[in-house]
């Protein structure tokens, strides 16, 4: 389709090849051949001036893509659409082609926090996905979306029972779990004192809080101790 041919040609001319050797050192499951190298604020720019037209309609329409850098563009453009089925529809068809934890943590739509109760609903099912972006992504909504006011004692207790051995997905429910001690203290702290979690994760949610400046110097000591 040669209006995702242009897209890619555009990508192509925002190319900086040192990004892309130092990027594709954080993402090492990726081919290096895969990243381009466009500076995250210069595809941000870019999104503004395709949203919304024919041409970022069809680039949505084509998955999967070749580029991690189209991958990115196609999760800034779901970003910003606000009615909530059509934005449902298009992560169910998008999320299975993440294959990278940088392109599944940056996406972020703002209309999320104008419809949780379907969030909440999605995130369950996105749960239940054998593919580890889907699973890591829905982890991540959960953080950011449900430790405020629309937390529940149940959020971290789902957490703590999801059983894998992907890395990926480990390392955001220890994000998780250093978020939730840093805003939910005495709810989550019983799941350390009482070891509910796995070695693994136990171990790296109490290095992440210590290292954490959101937690005070007294519950970093106590933290220590249950190590």
């Amino acid at each position: 389709m040669q209006i995702t041919k242009d897209i890619t040609a555009d990508l192509f001319a925002m190319q900086d090849k040192s990004y892309a050797d130092f990027h594709s050192k954080l993402i090492p499951n990726i081919d290096k051949s895969l990243i381009i190298g466009v500076r995250t604020p210069d595809l941000r720019k870019y999104v503004v001036k395709l949203y919304n037209t024919e041409a970022s309609e069809q680039f949505l329409s084509v998955l999967p893509h070749k580029y991690y850098e189209e991958n990115n563009l196609h999760a800034f453009l779901l970003e910003r659409i606000t009615d909530p089925d059509r934005l449902f529809r298009e992560l169910d068809r998008f999320l299975p082609y993440i294959d990278n934890w940088a392109t599944c943590d940056m996406m972020r739509p703002k209309a999320f926090k104008k419809h949780k109760e379907m969030l909440l609903e999605k995130i369950r099912e996105w749960l239940k996905s054998n593919h580890t972006y889907t699973v890591r992504y829905a982890i991540e909504m959960l953080m950011l979306h449900f430790l405020d006011e629309d937390f529940s004692e149940e959020y971290p207790l789902i957490v703590c029972n999801i059983k894998s051995n992907e890395y990926y997905v480990n390392m955001m429910r220890a994000w998780y779990f250093a978020e939730a001690l840093a805003k939910r203290y005495d709810a989550v702290i019983p799941y350390f004192q009482d070891k509910k979690l796995d070695s693994w994760t136990h171990g790296k949610v109490i290095q992440k809080s210590v290292e954490s400046f959101k937690i005070p110097k007294e519950q970093k000591e106590y933290l220590k101790s249950l190590r």
